[in-house]
């Protein structure tokens, strides 16, 4: 503890960013370094988890002596380790795990388990001081797309999930099929600005009525099918008019079930976590939505919706709080439910 405040070192390493933090008291950011592959994976067209691994081990060290010296404290200052243990690359994952085992073992300092999801939430913690729960979240990232009911820091209430890909993933395919390439999500985002949505119009896949769940392998496939056939009749494909039609057929979906869940649910906030989150086009309709329905919209900033430390920061402080620390058995699991 320094000047009187809790102070959480945290380690994320669940993809293809290694990231480390220092965050005072769950919610106050005082470090939040980065080092993302991104330039290193584009050239494969995505992630190779090998690859990943690698870089990770190379990485992780200095990315923890960054994040303390750019906070200013040192290891000893330090009250809790977190450290993201799943879901995620299993490789990635038992670097990070391995580091934080290593750091609270030689430090004496108590050592905490992170859901990654849990992080991705805790971001609006960070974004929002007056923000607690209970709430309605919408989660979308590459590996995952879920409305949850926030019911404590530490707990949730899932609402509906995908029953194929997550919305990131369908980016991240899609972006291939047109020919953008690695990392989809924005580069589609960006594509779509220059495009007509209404030229090209791929259905929406509702499923059950009034369900919550999604399904996103469908319009994958419409991309898909789309772009060949139009190629066979010898026409040419406008990408971002592709992009832009995609784009709003997911986002409309993303859109009408998250408010949806929020007013079954007599709730009057949604809270948005995760990669897509920062998706333009989706912040854009969100907030125009929950103006009309008379709901409180929290939107992380853009930088806390990818990949970082601090979330995972903050996300550890809470689950110290409520149940202690982990022991030194703290294993990396690919899978993790809620």
């Amino acid at each position: 503890m320094k000047d009187g405040r809790f102070l959480t070192l945290a380690i994320e390493s669940s993809c293809d960013e290694t990231a480390a933090a220092v965050v005072a008291d769950g919610r106050v950011v005082l470090s939040n370094v980065i080092s993302s592959q991104i330039a290193i994976h584009e050239a494969y067209g995505g992630v190779v988890p090998e690859i990943a691994s690698r870089h990770h081990l190379e990485n992780v060290n200095p990315v923890v002596a960054r994040a303390l010296g750019d906070a200013g404290v040192t290891l000893s200052d330090v009250d809790l380790i977190g450290v993201t243990n799943g879901p995620g690359l299993i490789g990635a994952l038992v670097i990070g795990v391995a580091t934080a085992k290593a750091l609270a073992l030689a430090s004496g300092k108590p050592l905490v388990g992170v859901n990654h999801m849990y992080g991705h939430v805790s971001s609006n913690f960070i974004q929002y001081p007056e923000l607690e729960p209970p709430f309605v979240c919408l989660v979308v990232s590459g590996g995952h797309t879920d409305i949850i009911e926030m019911t404590d820091y530490t707990s949730c209430r899932v609402i509906g999930s995908t029953r194929d890909d997550a919305a990131g993933e369908a980016y991240d395919k899609v972006a291939r099929v047109i020919g953008l390439g690695y990392p989809g999500g924005p580069k589609i985002d960006a594509c779509a600005k220059l495009g007509d949505p209404e030229n090209v119009r791929f259905k929406r896949v509702w499923l059950d009525k009034d369900g919550f769940d999604f399904s996103f392998s469908g319009i994958k496939t419409g991309v898909l099918n789309y772009v060949n056939s139009e190629r066979q009749a010898g026409r040419s494909v406008c990408v971002e008019d592709v992009a832009a039609g995609f784009q709003e057929a997911v986002v409309e979906v993303l859109v009408e079930k998250a408010v949806h869940a929020v007013k079954s649910l007599g709730r009057d906030r949604l809270v948005m976590a995760g990669g897509v989150s920062a998706n333009s086009r989706l912040r854009e309709a969100m907030a125009e939505r929950c103006r009309k329905e008379g709901i409180e919209l929290f939107l992380p900033d853009k930088a806390l919706c990818t990949d970082n430390a601090a979330m995972i920061a903050s996300a550890a402080y809470y689950r110290y709080r409520k149940y202690g620390p982990d022991d030194l058995t703290l294993d990396a699991f690919a899978n993790m439910p809620y």
